[in-house]
């Protein structure tokens, strides 16, 4: 079908809230995988699937480094797409059978013996994570290519968020009860069910997502394609190098309170059944924090931001250190506030990507969209990684065994790894965040440069020939 291509300035282009919200169904349906896997696939490996602590750890860092250097590869793939749906689109309709058959495979139980269910647990959680990168590196590069203005990516990183965050809660609060409801007394099952269910819902909201969505920017027409130019840009993309440090470093905080808070409350708290009530509220949290930014983004530049809300962190998650165990509420308040300061976090660093993507543009006169955001994830995986990892050495150091009585030294790893640990990332995040530069005044300089720079070469070119839509110069009706 032809496109229908009108020429307007994207520097000030407002989105269409049916399109928010449709950009953020894409992350309600990615969290139906991700929540499950940061809330609940380390202690379903260790309680459920009957592998250690130690083998979990270190399954996850093999896996997921794997996994995090196929992210830039996919980013690769995606910006040298080109079809009449765009660059990227396209993968939220391909990857939806390969991430449902991951999911329900990954929560599969066989009956292959120790050897056997440990090669059964590397496959297919390689194979997950492949195939999440396969829909969500693309899905997060979208940002990046539907508008140009930053505080419209502010605003729409916000969307994307609360989505995220929403379908976070429904997965915490859910995903326990319907293990229990569909698996009738038999867990591995219900985790299979509950996956098959996951996958259904997801194909539908991914498939919404690409409806909603249109891509409006692309790269310069003279662009030549070259990956190792494209990480050439990155390794001098200073303000990306920052970010990618910064996301690292927080998904350790993230992940290390996240995996563990079900080891918390089963071992620790002794109150098994307050897990997914208590990972709902800190769901929740998140969402309000997202939906605060495109406010609290008015009064503050979003570095200030970032640092005064991680500092809040890292003070919350230590004060969480002396909460004697009988104190559910003061757990309650201290996990909803944790929650409120992360949940900007999110659509912040998201949008100060795509602030990267145009200053690399404006800095090396090359666009490489998904190669920027895929190499963002490339970083968080890198996190959660390590993150994992060191949840499994940790509490296999300090003799966790699963489904009996804790020892006190088990009982103190699981208390390091859910407060002061993840504080002491949350400071370090702090110190790297204060050294990025691209405030709201120069990411105006640079935008409307590139608006000046395209509106010249639009005037350079012979009027017989109508090129693809560039940057900052159209709006796309597509498909």
């Amino acid at each position: 079908m032809a496109q229908n291509i009108e020429q307007t300035n994207t520097v000030s282009e407002k989105l269409s809230l049916k399109e928010k919200i449709g950009y953020a169904l894409g992350d309600v349906a990615s969290n139906f995988y991700w929540r499950v896997f940061d809330v609940f696939l380390f202690i379903f490996y260790t309680d459920v699937f009957g592998i250690s602590a130690a083998a979990v750890g270190t399954m996850m860092l093999v896996t997921r480094l794997i996994d995090a250097f196929s992210d830039p590869l996919m980013g690769a793939l995606a910006d040298r797409t080109s079809t009449r749906f765009g660059k990227f689109r396209p993968y939220l309709l391909l990857g939806i059978i390969p991430i449902a058959a991951a999911g329900i495979l990954t929560f599969t139980v066989p009956d292959l013996g120790d050897d056997g269910k440990i090669i059964w647990a590397y496959g297919t959680y390689i194979f997950m994570m492949l195939a999440y990168t396969f829909i969500n590196v693309p899905y997060g590069a979208l940002l990046g290519v539907v508008t140009a203005d930053s505080q419209e990516r502010t605003t729409l990183t916000s969307f994307r968020f609360i989505g995220a965050f929403s379908g976070g809660t429904l997965v915490a609060y859910l995903t326990p009860e319907l293990v229990t409801l569909l698996g009738n007394g038999d867990q591995a099952l219900g985790w299979q069910l509950t996956m098959g269910c996951y996958g259904l819902i997801s194909a539908v909201l991914f498939t919404l997502t690409f409806f909603a969505t249109k891509e409006r920017i692309s790269p310069p027409v003279n662009q030549q394609t070259s990956i190792k130019q494209d990480l050439i840009d990155l390794s001098n993309n200073k303000p990306w190098l920052i970010l990618f440090s910064l996301a690292l470093i927080i998904m350790f905080t993230i992940t290390l309170r996240a995996s563990t808070g079900t080891f918390y409350f089963k071992y620790y708290v002794g109150r098994e059944d307050l897990i997914g009530t208590f990972t709902a509220v800190y769901m929740i949290s998140l969402a309000i924090g997202a939906a605060s930014t495109p406010i609290l983004s008015r009064y503050f530049d979003k570095r200030s931001l970032l640092i005064g809300l991680m500092t809040l962190v890292a003070v919350f998650s230590a004060g969480f250190y002396l909460i004697p165990p009988n104190n559910i509420t003061l757990m309650f308040i201290m996990q909803a506030l944790i929650g409120f300061c992360l949940g900007p976090k999110s659509p912040l660093v998201f949008s100060m990507y795509a602030d990267t993507a145009d200053y690399s543009q404006y800095k090396n006169g090359r666009r490489a969209t998904a190669m920027i955001f895929s190499a963002a994830a490339f970083s968080q995986k890198l996190g959660g990684a390590f993150a994992g990892a060191m949840i499994g050495w940790l509490l296999s150091s300090m003799g966790y065994v699963a489904n009996q009585q804790q020892s006190p030294d088990s009982l103190m790893g699981i208390l390091l790894l859910n407060t002061l640990i993840p504080a002491i990332f949350a400071l370090l995040a702090v110190w790297v965040v204060k050294h990025y530069s691209l405030n709201e005044a120069k990411m105006a300089e640079i935008s409307q440069q590139l608006y000046a720079n395209e509106n010249a070469s639009n005037q350079n070119k012979p009027k017989a020939k109508t090129s693809q839509p560039n940057l900052h110069t159209q709006t796309t009706a597509q498909e």
